[in-house]
């Protein structure tokens, strides 16, 4: 299919996979789907009523819902109209969805229940117009309405209007403003055009196959360009996209939905990793050695084959007996085979990469950002490499710039920051845009991301720490749900540690450890040990000024509601700190040079 406008691109889908499914869904009655023709008919709908409600082209429009066909839906209705998509988390606050909306000067706010619409109702500006996407929501505004009524007041002169703006469209108008997360800071828009998304398109068809058979699992938030850009792939090629409204879900969900393919976190993976782990750590002796042989014969077998090396028989028979037993079962924890998954948003351990593959799994790993569109790099099932995000895309170029930093310039980068000239010159140097990440290219054109500039830790020595690569070391063990490495300016490195807290409190009880609530648990002597036993198995390869001398385990996990992650599970590491202050300054106090012994 030809690089297009985006809602030209939906029209030749419904034209070529009219009666495939392209989204399925589910809610109280179970699971539905909608085919490529049901989608293409809701979309005209609602972008004759977006041009009956006013608006015009070049014109924001707000999405503020957890995912869903009708976010799909709209985010379509309104590029067809001309207008430009503004996400919004599902998760924000009303004060951080009314920043985005008053920023981006949107002219209408899609709302997905009750929670987006009393939020928004609220925002000290005024309650704005709004469209709510469940029937059941309860409106408090006369500029609210259900979706059902604001597709019902299109006018029949609409559908001329949206013929014309899309005749008159071109692949550099602004397809969507999409607003950063702000890990490092206040959020800013971005501007990304029908061309920035095009250029993704490319490099996946260039290195993936994925095509109408193929099925994804949506659970990330449509608000990142990650999964949206992902998404708009889905349709592209005519597959089906399955829609969880809550990302908690997903791991429950694979079994059920089956993806073949499927964008997501690192957190997913570490979180199925460590299951598995912990698992088979309370299996016994004989059933923890087949596991590892069945991983050592995967590993094997997976390398050869997908480097194009010789199989011999021998492997082959010892592989297909280690599936048979282990491998195809693990398999099926994450909803069977696949024909690729993808990691991004931040660092996936090598560990967890290794252990994928042995199961029949690849973890295709890439780097990119908002402003990127978002793919910069990428790993494949043609050609990968473990501990890197891969190669630059086609149509990008990336080099290593001052302290590290790695900048990037090609068809995927951003036009700029919506309404912010002096924050989008600043971001560029000599037309290559600075990503703010500490990176080595290697000769081959793989590039290895080790950590964000903002986030490096200079000691009190003067040693340069990549916290990332700390936590990272630390990813995917049983016991350990987040890490977050802090000592800036200090002698040492410290950690706040939150546990697998489930999995703490069985091996609690196993031990004979007693107590009555998490707060009592995180305190006793016997858990401080469980952990500190932890860092010194993991910390084999740190240097001695990397290796982490005290830490704090937290009662407590970090969250989205206080702030401390982002809606992609991001670490706030600033927020974090400033929450644990108090904490983190007590890891210091009894004097700098009496360390722990770990």
């Amino acid at each position: 299919m030809a690089l297009v406008h985006l809602a030209q691109m939906l029209r030749e889908s419904a034209t070529s996979f009219g009666s495939r499914e392209a989204m399925r869904y589910r809610d109280t009655l179970g699971w539905h789907s909608l085919t490529y023709s049901d989608v293409s008919t809701r979309v005209e709908a609602m972008a004759r009523a977006l041009v009956s409600a006013g608006i015009a082209a070049g014109d924001r429009v707000a999405l503020f819902a957890p995912n869903s066909p009708e976010w799909a839906i709209a985010d379509f209705g309104i590029l067809l109209a001309g207008a430009i998509g503004v996400p919004i988390y599902a998760t924000d606050t009303g004060r951080q969805a009314e920043q985005v909306f008053l920023d981006s000067g949107a002219k209408l706010i899609f709302v997905g229940g009750q929670e987006q619409h009393d939020k928004a109702a609220s925002f000290e500006s005024g309650a704005p117009a709004l469209v709510a996407f469940d029937p059941a929501t309860r409106l408090s505004s006369p500029r609210s309405s259900l979706l059902a009524d604001f597709l019902a007041r299109a006018t029949s002169e609409s559908a001329a209007e949206v013929e014309a703006r899309l005749a008159a469209a071109t692949l550099e108008d602004l397809a969507t403003i999409i607003y950063t997360s702000g890990t490092t800071g206040d959020r800013k828009g971005a501007m990304l055009t029908h061309a920035n998304f095009a250029s993704q398109f490319r490099a996946l068809d260039e290195r993936f196959e994925f095509g109408p058979q193929d099925r994804s699992l949506c659970f990330l938030p449509l608000s990142h360009v990650y999964e949206r850009a992902w998404s708009y792939f889905v349709f592209r090629s005519g597959a089906a996209n399955v829609y969880l409204r809550d990302p908690k879900d997903a791991v429950i969900a694979m079994p059920e939905v089956r993806p073949t393919a499927m964008v997501s976190v690192p957190r997913l993976y570490e979180k199925v990793f460590a299951a598995i782990q912990d698992r088979v750590s309370r299996s016994s002796p004989i059933r923890q050695g087949l596991f590892r042989w069945a991983l050592a014969a995967g590993s094997a077998f997976e390398h050869a084959s997908r480097t194009g090396r010789s199989v011999g028989p021998a492997l082959r028979l010892k592989h297909a007996l280690a599936d048979r037993l282990v491998l195809s079962k693990i398999r099926e924890v994450v909803g069977g085979d696949k024909n690729f998954f993808s990691a991004g948003g931040a660092p996936l351990a090598k560990e967890i990469e290794e252990f994928f593959l042995s199961v029949g799994l690849l973890v295709c790993q890439g780097y990119g950002l908002t402003e990127t569109s978002p793919m910069v790099t990428c790993n494949s099932p043609g050609a990968f490499r473990f501990g890197t995000v891969g190669r630059p895309i086609p149509g990008c170029e990336v080099r290593i710039g001052d302290a590290g930093e790695v900048q990037v310039r090609g068809a995927n980068v951003m036009k700029g920051y919506w309404g912010k000239p002096a924050e989008t010159a600043a971001a560029f140097e000599d037309g290559w845009f600075k990503t703010g990440d500490v990176g080595v290219l290697e000769p081959d054109g793989y590039l290895r991301i080790t950590d964000r500039i903002k986030d490096l830790i200079i000691t009190s020595q003067g040693k340069n720490v990549a916290p990332q690569r700390v936590e990272g070391m630390l990813a995917g063990h049983p016991l350990l749900e987040q890490v977050v490495v802090v000592g800036d300016r200090r002698s040492f490195l410290s950690a706040l540690i939150v546990p697998n807290f489930p999995a703490l409190e069985e091996r609690a009880r196993k031990d004979g450890i007693p107590f009555a609530t998490r707060e009592e648990l995180v305190e006793r002597p016997e858990v401080v040990a469980i952990y500190e036993q932890v860092l010194r198995e993991r910390s084999h390869e740190l240097a001695g000024y990397e290796q982490i001398k005290r830490f704090k385990v937290l009662a407590r996990e970090l969250s989205q509601e206080t702030g401390e992650l982002t809606p992609t599970l991001k670490v706030r590491r600033r927020v974090v700190e400033q929450r644990f202050n108090e904490v983190i300054d007590s890891m210091y106090a009894a004097g700098e040079e009496q360390k722990e012994r770990i």
